[in-house]
């Protein structure tokens, strides 16, 4: 409640609005919320709220228990996405993620454009089985990382134009490491993320993946990948020097934390068919320690 009275959210409402958005980013997304935590009070609700959107349509689309087909999940997300666009056009919500979602669009003038291009790759997700291309991925990508990326930034106040561009970076860079840790689970949904014209550089077909042997092939392609995540994070860290001051530590543990899911694949030599790379709670804590610090001095 000290977070929603330090920015300026009174209404019941939106109050409901933002304590579930609130309560989805802590349940799934906890290293999302722990940086989250290193903002200001008065910026966490708004984040709050663009997690919760994200997070909504992604359980409608890959809730593994659900009963419902891939058309019906399809019919679902456009039935909900749908509504909430519109509300975004009319300024005003009823829904139970859309009504904070609206008034964060609306407070900081983000482009509906962006919930659009997320909605559309989300759809993608119940059409799209693999990607031949790195290039065809990234129309995927777009709008299922950048563009998360793109409308922080408002939030997080920006001095220069230059983060943009930075911010798209690093949210490709996070996608693609959920890419290779995730490799087994996306197989469960009958999904291959890593382009198949670069896997078969390295000998690697579908139907390897879909054995589930780690190969010395298959680990070198997911080498490549790694390689590909450590570079976009480095191209993207000049960017967060042009995000507010007190803005800076969180997304610099983000990127530490998301980033580094690749350290702990190399950690358990590439077991992505049977192991869940996680960092380690020791890196959590001691990079979030640090940061607090820097976020402390910021403010």
């Amino acid at each position: 409640m000290n977070e929603l009275k330090a920015a300026g959210i009174t209404d019941p409402e939106l109050i409901k609005s933002y304590t579930e958005c609130k309560t989805l980013n802590a349940r799934h997304g906890k290293t999302y919320y722990l940086a989250t935590l290193l903002l200001p009070p008065s910026k966490r609700p708004f984040v709050h709220a663009l997690y919760g959107f994200a997070r909504y349509a992604d359980e409608i689309v890959d809730d593994l228990a659900s009963t419902l087909s891939a058309s019906e999940k399809a019919a679902s997300l456009e039935r909900w996405g749908a509504g909430v666009l519109a509300d975004i056009k009319a300024g005003r919500s009823h829904d139970h993620i859309g009504a904070a979602l609206v008034d964060t669009v609306q407070r900081f003038n983000i482009p509906i454009s962006y919930f659009e291009a997320f909605l559309k790759s989300m759809q993608m997700d119940l059409t799209v089985t693999q990607y031949q291309s790195y290039e065809d991925l990234m129309e995927y990508v777009y709008g299922s990382a950048a563009v998360i990326g793109l409308q922080m930034l408002p939030i997080l106040g920006t001095s220069s134009d230059q983060a943009y561009p930075a911010a798209e970076k690093l949210g490709i860079a996070f996608q693609l490491a959920n890419f290779i840790r995730d490799v087994g689970e996306d197989l469960d949904r009958g999904r291959v993320y890593l382009p198949l014209n670069e896997l078969k550089k390295h000998g690697v077909s579908r139907e390897m993946l879909e054995a589930r042997i780690l190969t010395p092939e298959i680990k070198s392609a997911l080498k490549e990948q790694i390689a590909r995540v450590r570079q976009l994070q480095k191209e993207a860290e000049i960017g967060i020097k042009f995000l507010s001051p007190e803005s800076q530590p969180c997304i610099e543990l983000a990127s530490e934390l998301y980033c580094g899911i690749v350290d702990e694949v190399e950690k358990i030599d590439y077991q992505v068919f049977n192991k869940r790379a996680k960092t380690s709670t020791f890196r959590r804590v001691k990079g979030a320690l640090r940061a607090y610090s820097r976020a402390i001095k910021a403010r």
